[in-house]
């Protein structure tokens, strides 16, 4: 072994690690900021929504305090606007303008490994976050059940839905303008008729069917039958199977755009 391959380092078992790691190291950085607004967040939302709305409503939603009936709602739905977040500009400017995936796999990582590695700091980020909204909502008493735990492992699977066809449509716009209209088509509509807000049965049968077939509302059920301790809407094992399918479906197609911009 020469005294080059000697002081090379080697690369982890699992290569993504050190994807993972170089994202780590620069969000060690910027954690400070994001734990302030981890916490603003949820502390805004439970008193603008959950007190300030929530006064107007006075029998509740299906016999439940309003405040408890949408704090799952916002978990899901600020999980999923962080998911797409870290999902769309990062991703395009690792390709566009500061060039980051271009030097990974030169490193030489494979393009699977520069994939998984971005996708597990999205996910870090999320869950971080979700947490600590988790934890400001259980504070103020609007949530019931020990299963709300279960949170968490519903918000990764659905940031895996969602960030995945996010990575795949980033890496293939030739403008972030797109990116922008993402926000305006996608998450804004879902955001509004998933049941973060009011239940999806108040609304028209074609609005219904859309919610239903958003990611978004599955996660949604899922939180709100875990924070209250009831069954959820639909079947758990449905929802989790569609969810993972949307992950699975979005990592092909990520992979594919990634493998179409690293690929000479």
């Amino acid at each position: 072994m020469s005294v080059a391959e000697r002081a090379r380092p080697a690369l982890p078992r699992v290569p993504a690690l050190a994807v993972l790691a170089h994202y780590l190291v620069g969000y060690r950085r910027t954690w400070r900021g994001g734990v302030f607004s981890s916490f603003l967040l949820p502390v805004l939302s439970v008193v603008g929504f959950g007190f300030g709305v929530g006064a107007y409503v006075d029998q509740g939603v299906g016999g439940v305090r309003y405040l408890d009936w949408i704090v799952p709602g916002l978990i899901a739905s600020t999980a999923l606007q962080v998911a797409i977040g870290e999902s769309t500009w990062p991703v395009f400017s690792n390709f566009q303008w500061i060039k980051t995936y271009f030097a990974q796999v030169a490193a030489p990582l494979r393009i699977g490994d520069v994939l998984t590695g971005h996708l597990a700091f999205v996910l870090f980020r999320v869950v971080t976050s979700s947490a600590a909204f988790l934890l400001v909502v259980t504070l103020f008493g609007a949530v019931h059940s020990l299963w709300a735990l279960a949170v968490l492992p519903v918000v990764a699977l659905l940031t895996l839905a969602v960030a995945a066809p996010t990575f795949g449509y980033a890496s293939v716009v030739s403008s972030d303008t797109y990116l922008a209209l993402l926000f305006r088509f996608a998450v804004i509509p879902m955001s509004l008729f998933a049941g973060v807000f009011f239940p999806v049965e108040s609304l028209p049968t074609v609005l219904r069917w859309f919610a239903y077939a958003t990611p978004l509302w599955h996660g949604v059920d899922l939180c709100r039958a875990a924070t209250l301790g009831v069954a959820p809407a639909w079947s758990v094992t449905g929802h989790l199977l569609y969810l993972a399918a949307w992950a699975a479906a979005g990592w092909l197609l990520a992979l594919r755009g990634f493998r179409r911009r690293l690929v000479v």
